[in-house]
């Protein structure tokens, strides 16, 4: 193994790090294993593509209410144990939907009612999970941590639905039976983790403190541009919400077909977020952002515009390619960027963009797919997401014509001298924290 990939892999003899890890990449195959059942189940009972929305909606609705003071909580309370209560919370409801299947559906508003729930749980557990990876890895290894980190979700990705769509063969009982093993797990490996080091916040549970996240983000010029890039990118070309309908009434294939479909973006994001633990990006940051974005919203008209399952599956790999590139800088900028007593926040409102860009965006796909055809408003989406990577770039040159990461940039000066850094607000909350 070369010294690059002992570098890049060191970052896993952290105990705190490779537990999380782990329990993160089981409880995430579990949720990728479940919602190939929730789709192809729902869609099954009802016919609806409208259906397809509500699930995303489902989710969406408690998550948006929730987040921000959830980034309050991750500031105020040990990480660690919200992100174990979240779990069992997940198992809570993999067991309610076994339950449901069991017994027998014939009408999916029970499982809209537990997809609240579980939007409940997303909504505490996402600030806290990108808090926490700070608190668990020295800061150099920091980018390492994430692209390790990406690259394990995305290997949940790629498993969970192909699984998920031959598990189903069995029924969907069966899917959710293991995937509730799979959270029991997870909550196990959580329990496991030690304390971590964190800088907490004894300032008291107002509005003012919640909403400090979203102060931040605002006076970060590059923050804001890239997690509002991906919101509304995402928001737009998000087909994903669509593929049940896709693969039964397009490529007329059934449920194993679909969980390769939800597979693909995974493969390609597992790809990219190999490569990137090896090879970090570390110039031209802006432009590989946007230039990821395009990549995204190309490949979703692509998707649009075949009914061959091939072309569509790579269209597919293509955007998860795509998004992943825009994840990995957007995940650095933001928790480089932001002091570690208000990071739970800061994650909170970051959450908040990606809810509302997958959750909001799955209600949007199966909105516009009832109101122009299923085709149609996948291209349309695509096409969208295209607009928006170029608004943006006009909008955020900050970020568009990003060199280096701003704290890379900073290290560079003051180790070389060549120049005397301003007190900037990013450098008045750091010290007051």
């Amino acid at each position: 193994m070369s010294l690059l990939s002992k570098a890049s892999l060191g970052v896993l003899r952290h105990r705190n790090f490779s537990f999380y890890l782990s329990a993160k990449l089981i409880g995430t195959l579990a949720v990728q294993m479940q919602g190939v059942a929730i789709g192809w189940q729902v869609y099954s009972l009802t016919g609806n593509l409208f259906d397809l929305g509500l699930i995303g909606l489902a989710q969406f609705a408690p998550f948006i209410l929730l987040v921000l003071p959830a980034g309050q909580m991750a500031d105020r309370f040990n990480r660690r144990n919200i992100i174990f209560g979240c779990f069992v919370l997940q198992l809570v409801c993999a067991l309610l939907l076994f339950g449901l299947s069991f017994v027998g559906l014939t009408s999916a508003w029970p499982v809209f009612a537990v997809l609240t729930l579980f939007g409940a749980a997303r909504a505490f557990s996402m600030p806290a999970q990108q808090a926490i990876i700070m608190n668990l890895v020295p800061t150099a290894e920091f980018g390492q941590a994430v692209a390790i980190s990406s690259s394990s979700f995305h290997v949940a990705v790629i498993l969970g639905p192909t699984l998920g769509g031959l598990l189903y063969l069995a029924g969907a009982t069966s899917v959710y039976g293991i995937a509730a093993t799979l959270l029991g797990l997870s909550v196990l490996l959580t329990w496991r983790m030690h304390t971590t080091r964190q800088a907490s916040t004894d300032a008291p549970a107002q509005s003012r403190s919640v909403l400090e996240g979203l102060r931040f983000v605002w006076s970060r010029p590059a923050v804001l541009g890239a997690i509002s890039l991906d919101l509304f990118a995402v928001l737009f070309g998000g087909a994903v919400a669509l593929l049940p309908a896709y693969a039964h009434d397009v490529l007329h294939a059934g449920p194993t077909a679909l969980g390769l479909l939800r597979t693909a973006p995974g493969v390609g994001a597992a790809l990219v977020a190999i490569v990137l633990a090896f090879r970090p990006i570390r110039r031209h940051v802006g432009a590989w952002m946007f230039g990821g974005v395009a990549v995204f919203g190309l490949a979703t008209v692509v998707m649009g515009l075949t009914s061959s399952f091939a072309v569509a599956l790579i269209a597919l790999l293509l955007t998860g390619a795509g998004d992943m590139v825009s994840v990995y800088i957007r995940h650095i900028l933001v928790q480089t960027e932001t002091p570690d007593a208000i990071r739970g926040r800061v994650s909170a409102v970051n959450a908040v963009f990606i809810g509302a860009s997958n959750e909001l965006g799955e209600f949007e796909s199966g909105l516009a797919a009832g109101w122009f055809g299923l085709l149609p408003a996948i291209v349309i989406g695509g096409v969208a997401t295209l607009g928006v990577a170029a608004v943006w770039a006009w909008r955020f040159p900050v970020l568009s014509r990003m060199d280096r990461f701003p704290h890379v940039q900073r290290d560079a000066e003051q180790e070389t001298g060549s120049k005397q850094l301003p007190a900037t607000e990013f450098d008045k909350i750091k010290a007051a924290a």
